[in-house]
């Protein structure tokens, strides 16, 4: 049975304290920039001598709460929730639960302090031109705030939770899982961008959390065996609406992706959703109808185009140089590569494991700082003072400086006759085409060989888009052996 809630008597003195009290409490979990808030706070409100009993949780719950008005500013409403608490606590038949859950069930659209606190300091920290939470343009179905994370912090969390994501490990960058422990994966691939990602938002005073969730979802739609999986699925799409693997992250995150009862998909904010389907890179076609196409994305998402590039560029040659398509003497003539020796004090000739790190991790700042350096510029030319003049300009504002630039395309060009073209690459990617178009034939041949949950959808929706949908989802592992189980006599269905 619950204990009834017995109102007690406080002096204002003691009520005060307990409210600084938890504000240093939230003060070192958190950090100074929450403690004067609340402190500013406890010591304006007014009390009535009695007091309430509450916990130190309660007293958080009550007092560190705003109501969002408008789109950018929070009004602090406590003083009305706790004359409505007082009037349900002074009856003493209403006990601990009863009244807090009256709290939670309240008509005030509240949000905690705590989580205003975080809004005022990312809107000090955040340059004139980031993307600032309380500005975003929401999401598709309304949602609360949360308490302490951020709109583009939850975006995140949703994007590292979804099974999409997981499956990146078992996708192929270059090469194909099976192949050795220590290469790249689709997955690494997007750890290694949001890494970078983040540096130069941080470094640029742009959103972290935004340049950090678009990074985790921008190759969420990637087929299986890489851009040849999305090449061979592209043909056996085209009409039907082609294969894009961009549309099909936001896909992902829009609709496919089933991890909440009251909508499709993940249910992310505006201006993630835009970023992934605005991704922009020579292997990444942007298709952004219905995310205002004639406008730039936000300086976040572009940030996020320069570290996919630099990732794939700088691990591309790693591995390679680590799987041994690719020897130092090969790149005798790449200067990217010539002034990285040169710097490091590296000799000519064999190549020991820790002289490669040295040389990645010196092309990898190499190109971050160049790509700050440019962008910082390009800020001061063009006068950039606010999201508007980025998505207004007439071109995007991050890129590398016409030298790098040139030094680059050097580098990508090397990799693409060198690398990619590899007999022993081809050979993988052809076979890939291959198992990819038997596997489209054959379940719409015969679509009862798919899993009933897949048979389901194709009642409701266009069946190529389903078996499409089915195949790219697929890590490389698992088109494997639904090939074989497929075709091989001898492998159990």
């Amino acid at each position: 049975m619950t204990k009834p809630y017995v109102r007690q008597e406080y002096p204002l003195s003691e009520v005060t304290s307990r409210i600084i009290r938890a504000a240093k409490t939230v003060h070192n979990e958190l950090g100074p920039g929450f403690q004067e808030i609340i402190y500013q706070r406890a010591l304006t409100l007014e009390f009535p001598a009695h007091g309430l009993d509450f916990s130190r949780e309660v007293w958080m719950d009550i007092y560190y709460r705003g109501e969002k008005v408008g789109s950018k500013r929070v009004d602090f409403i406590a003083d009305e929730v706790l004359v409505e608490i007082k009037a349900k606590a002074a009856l003493e038949d209403v006990d601990f639960v009863q009244t807090l859950s009256y709290l939670k069930a309240s008509s005030y659209k509240v949000a905690l302090l705590l989580n205003f606190g975080a809004r005022q300091l990312e809107i000090k920290r955040l340059a004139s031109y980031a993307v600032k939470s309380c500005e975003s343009r929401g999401r598709v179905y309304p949602e609360p705030e949360h308490p302490y994370r951020m709109a583009f912090q939850r975006d995140r969390d949703r994007i590292i939770h979804t099974t999409a994501f997981r499956r990146l490990e078992y996708k192929t960058q270059v090469f194909v899982n099976y192949e050795g422990d220590y290469y790249r994966t689709r997955l690494t691939h997007t750890i290694e961008t949001a890494q970078i990602g983040r540096t130069m938002a941080r470094a640029l005073g742009c959103n972290e959390d935004l340049t950090e969730a678009v990074s985790l979802a921008h190759d969420l739609g990637h087929t299986p065996f890489g851009h040849s999986g999305e090449l061979a699925l592209n043909e056996l799409m085209k009409d039907h609406g082609g294969f894009n693997h961009n549309r099909q992250s936001v896909r992902i995150v829009e609709t496919l992706e089933q991890r909440y009862p009251d909508f499709p998909g993940l249910n992310l904010t505006w201006e993630v959703r835009e970023g992934i389907v605005k991704h922009t890179t020579e292997y990444d076609i942007s298709q952004a109808e219905g995310y205002e196409p004639d406008k730039r994305a936000t300086l976040e998402g572009q940030l996020v185009n320069a570290a996919d590039e630099i990732a794939y560029t700088t691990h591309d040659l790693d591995d390679g140089l680590r799987s041994g398509l690719i020897q130092q003497g090969d790149l005798h003539n790449i200067q990217l590569w010539g002034e990285a020796l040169q710097v490091l004090g590296i000799p000519e000739g064999p190549l020991s494991e820790m002289a490669r790190r040295q040389v990645i991790r010196y092309l990898i700042n190499l190109e971050v700082s160049d790509v700050i350096q440019t962008i910082d510029e390009k800020l001061r030319k063009l006068s950039i003072r606010s999201g508007e003049n980025v998505r207004g300009a007439p071109h995007n504002l991050v890129g590398f400086s016409p030298e790098l630039q040139h030094l680059n395309r050097q580098l990508k060009d090397f990799l693409l006759e060198r690398l990619y073209r590899h007999h022993r690459v081809m050979r993988m990617q052809t076979k890939a085409k291959r198992l990819i178009q038997q596997l489209f034939e054959t379940y719409l041949s015969e679509p009862r060989q798919l899993p009933e949950d897949v048979q389901a959808n194709m009642a409701e929706r266009n069946p190529e888009r389903v078996v499409c949908d089915y195949i790219a989802g697929m890590t490389d592992r698992f088109a494997i052996q639904e090939y074989r189980k497929l075709f091989d006599p001898v492998t159990r269905g």
